[in-house]
């Protein structure tokens, strides 16, 4: 488990098992984790800076609602998309988030576009430094800004369980992003579509860059259900020029 990806949690209304569950979830959709991460009872527990009961509450539920899976020995862990999988949160990313901001459109004044301009300023500048945690904890407020926005709390809830799958995956894939350098690019076409009240402009710069992003992941990562590499001998590869060549 990566340090300090799971805040501990004070006192409130909520009970323990729910601050717990919000706490996992935030962890999960800001990328504090990569695939593969066991997610242990007393490792969470001492994380959170609580009993253990209210820990294994909360990675049941996670682990009910399909968002983490279970080993043998019973230990919650990240689950390990196929490419699969992945595509199949493309195309869903790719209905609900552009609906989310077409929705928003309506909603958004300029005290809250002032904050997604100031949004995009920390991002880029998180970019510019070479701090992928910085850039993808400010695309998530950046995006959510605007999710929040659309007062569709049943689409919010959606578009959330997808960021949980979605969340690791990205945070796995950082030093690629960080290389490439073009993610988040349609970030300042959406803001600007917004301040005109054109949702559907700003809608389609949320698709686009999702489908961009996700096309440059699946050519870059190897997914759980890629046929392995060959190795050995039979990962070398001829020569070029060399086809008729005697041995």
């Amino acid at each position: 488990m990566p340090q300090a990806a799971i805040t501990k949690i004070a006192a409130g209304d909520a009970s323990l098992e729910q601050q717990a569950y919000d706490a996992i979830r935030h962890a999960l959709m800001g990328g504090s984790f990569v695939p593969g991460d066991r997610l242990s009872i007393r490792k969470v527990a001492a994380a959170l800076g609580t009993s253990p009961m209210p820990a294994r509450a909360a990675l049941q539920r996670l682990v009910a609602e399909q968002v983490l899976d279970v080993t043998p020995s019973g230990t919650a862990v990240v689950p390990l998309l196929s490419r699969a999988a992945f595509l199949e949160l493309r195309a869903i990313r790719l209905q609900l988030e552009p609906l989310a901001t077409s929705l928003a459109a309506a909603h958004l004044g300029k005290t809250a576009l002032a904050r997604l301009e100031r949004r995009i300023a920390k991002l880029d500048a998180a970019r510019d430094r070479g701090d992928m945690a910085a850039v993808l904890t400010e695309n998530q407020h950046f995006m959510f800004e605007i999710y929040g926005a659309a007062r569709s709390p049943m689409l919010l809830s959606f578009i959330e369980s997808l960021w949980l799958r979605r969340g690791p995956m990205y945070w796995f894939a950082r030093a690629e992003l960080l290389r490439w350098r073009a993610p988040f690019t349609r970030h300042k076409a959406a803001v600007a579509a917004l301040s005109r009240g054109d949702g559907a402009a700003a809608a389609a710069a949320i698709r686009d860059e999702i489908q961009s992003t996700t096309d440059f992941l699946l050519a870059e990562l190897r997914f759980a259900d890629d046929p392995a590499p060959p190795r050995g001998v039979a990962a070398l590869k001829l020569l070029q020029g060399r086809a008729g060549a005697r041995p």
